[in-house]
């Protein structure tokens, strides 16, 4: 049953949605659409890129929505999305920082050297956040930070952030899924006490059947995680999230006519049911915690992404 959000009018603002080639970002970069924004999505795989633009425009006749080359495992990469953007010099409204990577079989690290999950889903989209600064000023911008039910039992490694010494997958994905909403908050913060405009919200998913859990060669994973069979068994008989549900959160949080900044939306029920405002989960609430986390990741990035 689909339950009606009321969504603010978009029409010719600019929307950048990360990871909208599959799943849960796919589904908000067709509601962003659907409100007439016009939809940036950068995409690291450009045939899956160009299939979504497809099943966009199918969706939502005269959608206007187009791809650019990113991938959040590469600063370089970042980096030249971030000067490819700043070229247009047009003032982006919308951020919804969505894309992420989940549990690879063993560790692996980013073209940077950073732990594959945290460099990808934190210091990718802090990167990306942090360099189109000056835009999402100018846009008076709401970003929306995708975080995940992980989170609620994460904790950041402060001596050891990359997981060199002892790795545990699970704890590295909380750590990174944790840093998201972290950040988001400081984000938040910094903009009320610098007036720079910006709003960032929080939503999660809940559990739902994306990709992420699927079988991903490319990272090492050659078969569907036993999650996910489980899950989609659940969600078909309406206990778990679908990924059209799974995306409202995100799109509530980012067009939503009551979102305001500093906000955490999610399901209802926490792996699923209609979005609504959230309680921030306790490591969420830590703020010496993300002022922590946003110093750290400045120096991880070592000056590469300063705001301009």
């Amino acid at each position: 049953m689909a339950h009606h959000i009321d969504i603010r009018d978009s029409t010719g603002k600019l929307a950048i949605v990360t990871g909208a080639s599959d799943g849960i970002g796919r589904v908000v970069a067709t509601q962003l659409a659907a409100a007439g924004a016009e939809v940036l999505m950068p995409v690291r795989n450009s045939a899956k890129g160009a299939a979504t633009i497809e099943q966009i425009r199918a969706a939502v006749p005269g959608a206007k929505v187009s791809t650019r080359p990113l991938d959040l495992a590469s600063l370089n990469s970042v980096a030249a999305l971030v000067d490819s953007i700043r070229a247009d010099g047009r003032a982006i409204d919308i951020l919804v920082n969505n894309a992420g990577v989940m549990q690879p079989p063993n560790r692996q690290v980013t073209e940077d050297g950073f732990e594959l999950q945290f460099g990808t889903n934190h210091l990718g989209h802090f990167a990306l956040t942090l360099g189109l600064l000056d835009l999402l000023r100018e846009g008076g911008a709401r970003v929306t930070h995708q975080t995940s039910i992980a989170a609620r039992s994460g904790s950041i490694n402060w001596d050891d952030p990359n997981w060199e010494k002892h790795y545990d997958v699970s704890k590295a994905y909380a750590q990174s899924k944790l840093a998201v909403a972290l950040f988001a908050r400081e984000l938040d913060s910094r903009s009320k006490a610098a007036g720079w405009g910006i709003s960032s919200n929080i939503a999660h998913p809940g559990v739902s059947p994306t990709n992420l859990l699927a079988a991903q060669p490319g990272m090492g994973r050659d078969k569907n995680v036993v999650g996910r069979r489980v899950i989609s068994a659940l969600t078909r008989v309406g206990v778990t999230g679908t990924v059209e549900s799974a995306a409202r959160p995100a799109v509530v949080a980012a067009v939503g006519t009551t979102s305001e900044g500093d906000q955490f939306f999610g399901p209802t029920r926490v792996i699923g049911g209609p979005p609504a405002l959230r309680t921030l989960w306790k490591p969420m609430q830590n703020m010496e915690h993300a002022r922590q986390l946003w110093d750290l990741s400045e120096r991880l990035l070592d000056g590469r992404v300063s705001p301009r």
